[in-house]
């Protein structure tokens, strides 16, 4: 497991222009506690941000969660859909998330619990129209007042329709939406300037949307015009026999593993889950890959699990949080019906997938496992078990019914407490014994997990 430790942050930017602009006024420095054996990230999709700094304190701090990923921190078009996030008209933080003000809170209030910030970059397009954005910016399509104009876009001013040619699915356009061309000096320049000026607001790394629509050389000759890039994720969906491949981005950081979560709900509906024990083969190295069980564009085009699976999806994720492939990401959204409904206007509605006990319990248990190794395989049909060594063991029953048996474990012996099920400090009637020789007898429900490791013991 990499470490994405990154040093300090400055606080205090404000809007100027199109872009942000450091404030020599304000120079106060915010520091994230260090995330030691933290690697588990929350995404909040489209959470307020006064709201996710309160949940940085009250629930994913507390819960041993070591980043949180927010939405797109910029001015964009306005419309009440989920994807207006996604078309940004100015590099203004003027958004229906909140404003400058509210982004700098919430990550001091997230640092502050130890946890560190991965804001979404939207840097391949602006947006496919015009109008006003949400911050009263006057644009409209390939001309951007202050930030962009007709030069600083690709000439393919067509849909991408082709995926075995790299140039257009680099240089045309992706659903309509004014293509950046980021082999601009300048466009490098300014969006330079724009992830920069987040940096020194205290955000810690970014995920970089859309990547596979931009060259690899590209980005990083916009990381190379940054003083400290931080970390980057680059989301780049794998597709058979496509030109542009998700081994490209290693070398920028880590990339969004989408076949990950699509095997995992071929298992998890497919009644075995046997062939999970070798659940990397085929996809990116661990080091490099982030795993999802899903994330807003999978959970609505069906190609994994999602929130609507109920018990299976919490499964699902489980075993993501348990072995030991990847960097883990829970994806926290909201209930939806129409596919393009944005976010709830109140605390109703959300999913709070983050904050589930089971999926917590299982952030605890990653933590506590760390780079222990995958050992004592056990599977049957529906159900499997597995060690991490010394440090921890898991049992997934995605059967119908109770599953009785008798595990071998590498456990030392001892009364350890159900993590999946109940909190170590409160775990009367969740306990269950290991025996010296590291062998333990118990019933994991339907749909249910057990999970013990050391650091929850009695």
């Amino acid at each position: 497991m990499r470490n994405r430790l990154i040093g300090t942050s400055m606080a205090g930017v404000m809007a100027a222009g199109g872009l942000l602009a450091l404030s020599p006024l304000q120079t106060q420095q915010a520091q994230a506690a260090p995330p030691g054996d933290r690697t588990v990230t929350a995404t909040l999709f489209e959470r307020p941000y006064a709201d996710v700094g309160k949940i940085c304190t009250d629930s994913l701090g507390p819960a041993g969660y070591g980043y949180v990923e927010v939405s797109p921190a910029t001015e964009h078009i306005a419309g009440p859909q989920w994807w207006t996030s996604y078309q940004p008209v100015s590099y203004r933080i003027a958004g229906r998330l909140g404003d400058a003000d509210a982004f700098q809170g919430m990550v001091s209030a997230c640092h502050a619990a130890g946890v560190k910030v991965i804001a979404d970059a939207v840097i391949n397009h602006m947006s496919a129209g015009s109008g006003t954005g949400t911050g009263g910016t006057q644009y409209s399509k390939y001309n951007y007042p202050g930030t962009y104009s007709d030069p600083d876009f690709h000439t393919c001013r067509q849909d991408i329709t082709d995926y075995t040619n790299r140039e257009n699915v680099q240089t045309c356009e992706l659903v309509g939406l004014a293509d950046l061309d980021t082999g601009s000096d300048y466009v490098r320049s300014t969006i330079a300037g724009y992830l920069t000026g987040l940096r020194k607001m205290g955000v810690d790394g970014f995920r970089i949307d859309a990547a596979k629509h931009m060259a690899a050389a590209d980005l990083q000759g916009i990381r190379s015009k940054m003083p400290d890039p931080g970390f980057w994720v680059s989301e780049v969906i794998y597709g058979s026999g496509e030109a542009v491949q998700p081994d490209e981005y290693t070398g920028l950081g880590d990339v969004d593993e989408f076949r990950y979560g699509t095997h995992l709900k071929s298992a998890f509906q497919g009644g075995d889950l046997s062939g999970l024990q070798n659940v990397a083969d085929g996809k990116l190295a661990g080091d490099k890959a982030t795993t999802f069980v899903d994330d807003w564009d999978t959970e609505r085009n069906g190609s994994t699990l999602s929130y609507k699976d109920g018990d299976t999806y919490k499964l699902a994720n489980a075993f993501m949080l348990a072995h030991p492939y990847g960097s883990p990401n829970v994806f926290s959204g909201y209930e939806w019906s129409d596919k393009d409904a944005g976010p709830p206007s109140g605390s109703d509605g959300w999913t709070n997938m983050h904050a589930d006990p089971e999926i917590t319990g299982m952030v605890g248990f990653h933590n506590a496992v760390g780079d222990a190794a995958l050992t004592d395989w056990w599977s049957q049909g529906s159900a499997i078990a597995f060690g991490r060594g010394a440090k921890g063991y898991v049992a997934l029953n995605n059967g119908d019914g109770d599953l009785q048996q008798t595990f071998t474990t590498s456990l030392p012996g001892g009364t350890y407490c159900n993590v999946a099920k109940a909190s170590p400090d409160n775990c009367a009637g969740n306990t269950v014994t290991v025996g010296d020789d590291g062998k333990v007898t118990a019933t994991v429900p339907a749909k249910g997990v057990l999970a013990l490791d050391t650091a929850a013991t009695s």
